[in-house]
């Protein structure tokens, strides 16, 4: 969300039209399973946590135009609309496949819902759409020993019907956008899409088997919603659509995580060049992860700095957190947060570097203007003596 704010507040200095959006992603599994925890409905969850993760970014200063949340009814109707659309044009691939069922809980288990052993790093708590060690995607079947998150039991498979979109249909599209039309990506944007790319893409589900999200809106769906890899990106477009999707003249830049490289830029580029009426990303600006303290950061194991805490912890110290997350920014490979390192950087950057040059300033406007900074645009003799000096300077490039 930093880097994001950067840009964003760079283009209103430039003077540009710009719009800032986001949102809460509420139809993710973890939801679901915190909801089980403690024994209240998924909307309970997502309506508590909404409002916190909005009001700690106004404090912390992320300047939004717009942060929506996916379970809002202009962005459930959006993403209906947009299945529909993509279902009625013959896009989607219909599967009847082999998937994990809980047979004690007596349901078919979402990827999240299943964790096992990494086939590519071995750690032991990968779940089933995705290493969080090493980032590889994965399917569910690809886990060693998987287990249910619900109730701790081997899972068996069991046949289930999905719609899938054809991404290998859009291979040529995505290599020519991608690896011809973009080299100016980031490398390791431009190097992840370009691997998956030649690995071959493979029909990927946009439905799947749960209670929570949008529902699948066709007949013989019940039961199932959308992916949400699926209709999650669509609430970028559900708020802005008609104005700023449809505009040739619009730049679409994604800030995001390395782990979402594949659904911002293979994915969802492939979903929108189906529908056919909307702009494609400009950039995506991805990052790579930024560790605590050794560890990958988990919200679904808790082991994060909650933002609204820090924010009741360290009152009025929202610039240093931003500082530290921009001087330590994984622009290129991963990078550790620690709190020895943003005590560090507090007391040597913040207090003695960028203090002391502001206490130098202030003790020679007094010195040497009264304590007085000239109006924007006006200068003093003593600005047009230096630019006079700097006049006859020739530079050598």
């Amino acid at each position: 969300y930093v880097p994001a704010d950067i840009y964003t507040r760079y283009l209103r200095l430039k003077g540009e039209e710009v719009i800032h959006i986001g949102g809460s992603d509420e139809h993710g599994v973890p939801i679901t399973l915190k909801a089980k925890a403690e024994g209240i409905t998924p909307q309970d969850v997502v309506d508590r946590y909404h409002s916190i993760i909005k009001k700690s970014f106004e404090e912390f200063g992320i300047s939004f135009d717009i942060y929506s949340r996916t379970s809002s009814d202009i962005r459930t109707k959006t993403a209906s609309e947009f299945f529909r659309k993509l279902y009625d044009k013959g896009v989607f691939i219909e599967k009847t496949t082999e998937q994990y069922y809980d047979e004690e809980a007596k349901q078919f288990l979402a990827d999240r819902y299943i964790t096992g052993t990494c086939p590519h790093c071995k750690n032991e708590r990968a779940y089933g759409d995705q290493c969080e060690a090493c980032g590889t995607s994965l399917n569910a079947t690809d886990l060693i020993n998987p287990k249910s998150a619900i109730s701790g039991s081997v899972p068996v498979l069991r046949e289930t019907k999905h719609w899938y979109l054809p991404l290998d249909k859009y291979e040529d599209f995505l290599r020519k956008w991608i690896l011809e039309d973009h080299k100016e990506w980031k490398s390791n944007v431009y190097g992840q899409c370009k691997s998956w790319l030649d690995m071959g893409l493979q029909p990927r589900a946009v439905s799947r088997d749960l209670d929570w999200g949008v529902p699948v809106p066709v007949e013989g769906a019940e039961g199932k919603v959308l992916y949400v890899w699926f209709d999650a990106p669509i609430g970028y477009i559900s708020n802005t659509k008609e104005r700023w999707w449809k505009d040739p003249e619009t730049k679409l830049v994604h800030f995001i995580g390395k782990d979402n490289i594949v659904f911002h830029c293979i994915v969802f580029p492939a979903m929108l060049k189906a529908e056919g009426s909307f702009i494609l990303p400009e950039n995506v600006p991805a990052n790579e992860f930024l560790n605590l303290e050794g560890d990958k950061i988990s919200t679904s194991r808790n082991w994060a700095v909650w933002l609204h805490e820090y924010l009741v912890d360290f009152p009025g110290k929202q610039d240093v957190l931003r500082y530290v997350l921009t001087a330590n920014a994984p622009e290129t490979k991963d990078n550790d947060f620690t709190w020895r390192d943003f005590q560090a950087r507090n007391n040597n950057e913040l207090v003695a570097v960028l203090g002391n040059f502001v206490n130098r300033a202030m003790v020679l406007t007094h010195k040497y203007f009264g304590g007085k900074v000239p109006a924007c645009g006006e200068l003093t003799e003593y600005d047009k003596e230096t630019l006079d000096e700097f006049a006859g300077v020739k530079v050598e490039l």
